[in-house]
């Protein structure tokens, strides 16, 4: 019975150790961050995860032979499936690259210029060794510029070939203005049909019955809130931000969409 109960009491003892180092959040292949930055690490993870809808996560590596793109690319499709809310910061010791990586609606929260603030302080904090710092500046940009929303002008533009998707969304102000022009005009009509008609409330029922006439036509309808306007553009001659500084250059390595970029250091 002793021996039951101290195995169970081990058990306890080990359990919280396991599960924090088992994060989904902080795969750390290469050992590079201790138990409490993975549990900082993860919370910040978890904030942002919440913002998307998603799964973002952090890999460290030194056995990757692969291209880190396509790797990248592999690893976050697999996590979050294809075209999924995510992205993934790839920190390659092997081959001494980082490449940051994100597919669904991070394509539009991370434009090109974004991508480069991100990986800007990424490559500085592994240049100086600081691990836990370009893992968690990474995780604290995404979700600044996710609070910031989806930058006027925006759009995705294929890498390879050069055509380019326009992201257009209602905002509130046009969505108000909508809203006040059709209640103008629900007005008017119910005003002008009442003159027309000289009705008096409570004493007057128009016979609909006998002056009705319908018919139905199937139809389906769909409603959206952005609207989509492709068009070829000349490939740019850099990897910039792109036009206007509001692009998102995106690749299909690894298959489906992603945007992202990496480093050496």
């Amino acid at each position: 019975m002793r021996k039951v109960l101290w195995f169970l009491g081990l058990l306890l003892f080990l359990l919280p150790i396991n599960a924090l180092a088992a994060s989904d959040s902080v795969v750390d292949e290469a050992g590079l961050f201790t138990s409490d930055q993975q549990a900082e690490l993860a919370s910040l993870a978890d904030t942002l995860n919440e913002k998307i809808k998603g799964e973002t996560f952090v890999l460290t590596t030194n056995s990757n032979t692969e291209d880190p793109q396509l790797f990248a690319n592999q690893q976050l499709k697999a996590r979050v499936g294809e075209d999924g809310n995510g992205a993934l910061l790839l920190l390659d010791m092997g081959q001494r690259e980082l490449y940051l990586t994100y597919s669904g609606n991070m394509i539009d929260f991370i434009t090109d210029r974004r991508r480069d603030n991100i990986l800007d302080s990424v490559e500085a904090a592994m240049q100086e060794g600081d691990y836990y710092q370009a893992a968690s500046g990474y995780f604290t940009q995404a979700a600044e510029f996710v609070d910031a929303g989806v930058p006027g002008g925006h759009f995705r533009m294929d890498g390879e070939t050069g055509e380019v998707t326009v992201y257009r969304a209602i905002t509130g102000l046009e969505a108000a203005i909508a809203l006040g022009i059709a209640g103008i005009v629900g007005i008017a009509f119910f005003v002008v049909t009442r003159m027309r008609y000289q009705l008096k409330l409570g004493t007057y029922r128009y016979p609909y019955r006998e002056q009705s006439h319908l018919e139905l036509d199937e139809r389906q309808d769909q409603l959206v809130n952005s609207f989509v306007t492709t068009r070829r553009i000349p490939k740019p001659s850099n990897n910039g931000g792109g036009m206007g500084g509001g692009g998102s250059t995106t690749n299909s390595s690894g298959g489906g969409t992603f945007g992202g970029g990496g480093r050496s250091f």
